[in-house]
């Protein structure tokens, strides 16, 4: 048994702080979580103490592309990139960011989008212990239309058979979630804008049906205001931006549809990498506004928030979750409520809330040490110290 101990640890959720506070570790779950003082004469415990630190849990990435790679110049040689890598060329890059994401202190990744099923292996190594990584929640190939946004990861249907196959043909490929394309988006040349909705509400019933008599939940990507309309209705899980875009630089926020999505639980995933300033400055105030303020408006109608990155579009890496989470407190909230985001709330909305997000007994040991105090700046979660990840110290 290991006891892993800093000056503070905030268990989850917000509110919750224990001083000089401990977890015991018990192969790959928590044993125990309270005070050190009455943690540490636990008998046959390897005690480690990280004095002016903070014991958390390990963060979760809601939204990434493990098969994407961030370093590519522009989306269109990403896009090529992933065309002509061979299935060993995408997942050993897989691989990769998944160790890069997981040694700055992410233990739970959802990857939204691969080409044949690459992370669902990928899961099932790690899960075996035969690579490092964090534990993996994939979509497989997202379901779109031919031509349509991200086509070239395999998921194209033009009918509502080619549909049916399509969401089967993931289900054997053994994904733990759907991810259906229900607008246009931004990196594929040729395919619609992204306020443009690529499947009307019935196709996009269609799929969740398929996929639910599988026992597998749907993301929806939906930029689109119509799209987001269409995809709560339809009955998603989850829905990936939610930008409420009605043309270039229109918004029109369906406060129905917030309202709908509230009472029903569907979380957004808004997808915001660490560039935000950078776009932020970019843009006109009142437009960075329309863009970014649809956050906190979210959030005050109830609407829960899952934290993610679109990490492997370029310039949007893997390692830096931090920084992302960053534009939620330059938007208005609290850094603890973001902490508890990307934490607590992500892993409940992907329906791991008995098995991480929280350090209590019985969880998986995902533990995050980080320099300094979360709460008062989140940028103290890139300042990190240790990691586990199931029990399992992370080098």
């Amino acid at each position: 048994m290991k006891l892993i101990s800093a000056d503070r640890m905030l268990p989850g959720p917000a509110g919750d702080c224990v001083d000089d506070g401990a977890v015991l570790v018990d192969g790959a779950r928590i044993a125990a979580v309270g005070p050190r003082e009455q943690l540490r004469h636990r008998e046959h415990a390897e005690h480690e103490h990280f004095p002016g630190a903070t014991l958390l849990p390990g963060l979760i990435n809601a939204h990434v592309h493990l098969v994407f790679d961030d370093t590519a110049p522009d989306s269109a040689t990403l896009v090529e990139r992933v065309r002509t890598a061979s299935d060993d060329e995408l997942r050993a890059q897989a691989a990769e960011h998944a160790r890069q994401a997981l040694r700055s202190g992410v233990t739970t990744l959802r990857d939204c989008g691969d080409r044949g099923g690459i992370t669902a292996r990928l899961r099932d190594d790690i899960a075996a212990g035969h690579l490092p990584g964090p534990r993996l929640i994939t979509t497989g190939p997202p379901l779109t239309v031919p031509a349509g946004h991200c086509w070239f990861l395999g998921g194209a249907a033009g009918t509502d058979a080619e549909l049916r196959e399509q969401v089967r043909r993931n289900a054997r490929l053994g994904v733990d979630m759907i991810k259906v394309m229900a607008s246009g988006g931004q990196i594929t040349p040729g395919s619609a804008p992204s306020w443009q909705s690529q499947f009307d509400r019935d196709r996009l019933r269609l799929v969740v049906a398929e996929a639910e008599h599988r026992g597998l939940p749907v993301a929806a990507h939906a930029h689109g205001t119509t799209a987001i309309r269409d995809a709560v209705a339809a009955g998603v899980h989850t829905v990936e931006h939610c930008s409420w875009m009605t043309g270039p630089g229109e918004v029109h926020r369906d406060a129905a549809t917030a309202a709908e999505m509230a009472a029903r639980g569907v979380h957004a995933c808004t997808a915001s990498s660490r560039n935000w300033r950078r776009i932020i400055d970019s843009l006109p105030p009142e437009v960075a506004d329309r863009v970014y303020g649809r956050l906190p408006w979210l959030a005050e109608r109830g609407v829960g928030l899952i934290t993610g990155t679109d990490a492997g579009l370029p310039s949007s890496p893997f390692d830096d979750l931090a920084g992302a989470l960053e534009l939620y407190v330059h938007l208005g909230f609290t850094a603890e409520h973001v902490v508890e985001m990307a934490t607590t709330t992500s892993a409940a909305a992907l329906g791991l809330g008995e098995v991480t997000g929280r350090l209590a007994p019985g969880l998986d040991a995902d533990l995050l040490v980080v320099d300094g105090d979360p709460r008062t700046g989140v940028a103290a979660l890139g300042a990190v110290r240790a990691v586990l990840a199931r029990g399992a110290a992370v080098g």
